[in-house]
């Protein structure tokens, strides 16, 4: 008996051309004996048109091509269906494909995203929005918002915008955090809220982190000077520093003094001064080596 499949490609994630792809998933589904059903995302309705096809065919699995944004996307749109969500990183941020340590090469993603095991993967709710992997409130999220709105895409422009940001930016916030009963002030550059260990960049921000152990990581850093940040970036995260403290929990509140930029896996979401935050536990199938 022939398996349903549905292929889910975004074709403007990453400014690449998606129909090399297209061709090898689709003759890599004739040998092993899928049913394939493509489905490229327009950006308005996807998450009906998804809930539609899943109806329709019943799928085994749901492939993605994409970045961390479509992932999401299809996660939302399966969250009361049992299925396993393939991944074949193709987006401007990948970063849940680090973290899983997806292969590197075209041909072993198509074997794990279509045949291999799975695990169960928690998410994080915050004020009501899911993440999936990392978000974060302060300077990174200052960067996310000034990328948005240059011109300049890819590798250069992140980093143009990240002298920038740095150059320009703001005073500290002073932080409240209430989490595992009690309550902790500090003055912050940035809070991360992590489900995962590292950005789509392949910086390790969350050294212990989990995507499946019912928790969640706060790390508040409290200054962030050069020093600290070629750390971080050469991935020597300093956990024992005095700058750095990280929290594990499955729940919390975190107030500061001012609005802040706050993003959800590297997509600006506006200002915030209180984030109400918890573990939503296995929430999601999705397949790995």
């Amino acid at each position: 008996m022939k398996k349903n499949i549905i292929f889910v490609v975004n074709p403007i994630s990453g400014d690449i051309d998606k129909s090399d792809l297209l061709n090898t998933v689709k003759k890599f589904s004739i040998i092993n004996n899928f049913d394939l059903v493509v489905y490229e995302t327009v950006g308005e309705k996807d998450v009906s048109v998804l809930q539609s096809l899943y109806d329709e065919y019943n799928p085994e699995r749901i492939v993605v091509a994409g970045g961390d944004g479509t992932i999401k996307m299809v996660a939302e749109a399966m969250e009361k269906h049992d299925v396993v969500i393939g991944i074949l990183p193709a987006g401007s941020a990948n970063g849940l494909a680090v973290d899983l340590n997806l292969p590197t090469t075209l041909e072993e993603n198509l074997e794990v995203a279509f045949l291999h095991h799975y695990i169960e993967m928690d998410m994080i709710c915050i004020n009501g929005i899911k993440c999936i992997h990392l978000s974060d409130i302060g300077i990174n999220a200052d960067l996310v918002k000034n990328y948005e709105e240059s011109d300049t895409r890819g590798f250069w422009g992140y980093a143009m915008q990240a002298y920038t940001t740095l150059k320009d930016s703001e005073e500290p916030f002073l932080a409240s955090v209430t989490a595992n009963n009690e309550t902790i002030e500090h003055t912050a550059r940035m809070i991360v809220i992590a489900n995962s260990q590292k950005y789509g960049t392949g910086v390790t921000i969350n050294p212990n982190g989990s995507m499946n152990d019912g928790k969640f990581e706060l790390i508040i850093l409290k200054s962030l000077d050069l020093v600290l940040i070629g750390k971080i970036i050469t991935g020597n995260m300093p956990i024992d520093s005095d700058d750095i403290i990280i929290i594990s929990t499955e729940k919390a509140l975190v107030k500061t003094d001012r609005s802040v930029n706050f993003q959800i896996d590297g997509e600006y979401c506006g200002t915030q001064n209180e984030l109400e935050i918890h573990i939503l536990r296995e929430q999601m199938k999705i397949a790995v080596p």
